[in-house]
Order: structure tokens, then sequence, then C-alpha cells
């Protein structure tokens, strides 16, 4: 991939999920009090407000719940990825993610794929967790 492309920004909630990248792992919280798994990386549980969260694994599948092709890049530094494919995944675990699907299948993405988890190089060890479309 592009070393133009922006490096993602830790910050003290999501450092543990920059490095489970790094090790090609998608992790996602998980309550200790409700329960309740969630993405995005954050300080409290959203169902209950408790902070005893914990990192799990996900298994890094999922279907696409909807998506958007980009034609028009936002930043002069994604122009040579169009066009490109945004999505809404949700995790068999349950959460629901943002992402990209990509690979050479990107832009025949359909509401109800299933898809895998893969992780895009963006240069000095960060991994970016990005989505295929699973094998039929």
């Amino acid at each position: 991939m592009s070393s133009s492309l922006p490096l993602p920004v830790a910050n003290a909630d999501s450092a543990p999920y920059w490095e489970a990248a790094r090790e090609r792992r998608l992790v996602i919280r998980k309550c200790k009090d409700c329960g309740e798994l969630h993405f995005m990386p954050r300080h409290l549980c959203p169902n209950c407000w408790s902070d005893q969260l914990e990192w799990v694994d996900a298994k890094g599948t999922g279907a696409v719940h909807s998506f958007s092709i980009i034609r028009r890049a936002s930043d002069p530094a994604f122009a040579h990825l169009l066009p490109y494919v945004t999505a809404l995944i949700d995790l068999d675990e349950g959460p629901r993610m943002v992402t990209n699907i990509v690979g050479e299948d990107a832009l025949s993405v359909r509401i109800g794929d299933r898809v895998k988890v893969t992780f895009e190089d963006r240069g000095n060890g960060a991994l970016l967790p990005q989505f295929v479309r699973a094998s039929a």
C-alpha cells in the first residue's frame, strides 16, 4: 500500500486495538459488568456505562450491513484508490464497524455479503484492519 496514506493515530482508548492490529488480530471491547461486546474503542461501555472493560479477539468475520462506493476522494492522499468501498460490517460477535472493502472484487460487494478481515500495511509497522469478500 502507498506510504502516502495516513497512519492510524492511537489514543489511550485505542492503543491496544492498534497494537493487536500490528499482530494481525482484530479485537473488540467486552464489558465485564453487563457482557456487552462493542466497537469502537472507548473508555466506557455504551450499554451500562461501566469502565470495567476488557479486550477480546474477534473472529474477523461478518456480513455487509451497508456500503458506499466512493468515486471522489475527500483527501488527495486517497485519489489513487478511486473508486473504493466503505462499508458497515456486522461482525459475527454482534458489533458493527465502519471499514473498507478491499480486493479485486470489492466493487461487486452487495448487502449481506460475507466478509473476513485482512490487514493493510500503512508503513512503520502500522496495519489497518480492512475486509475482503469471503469466497463463495
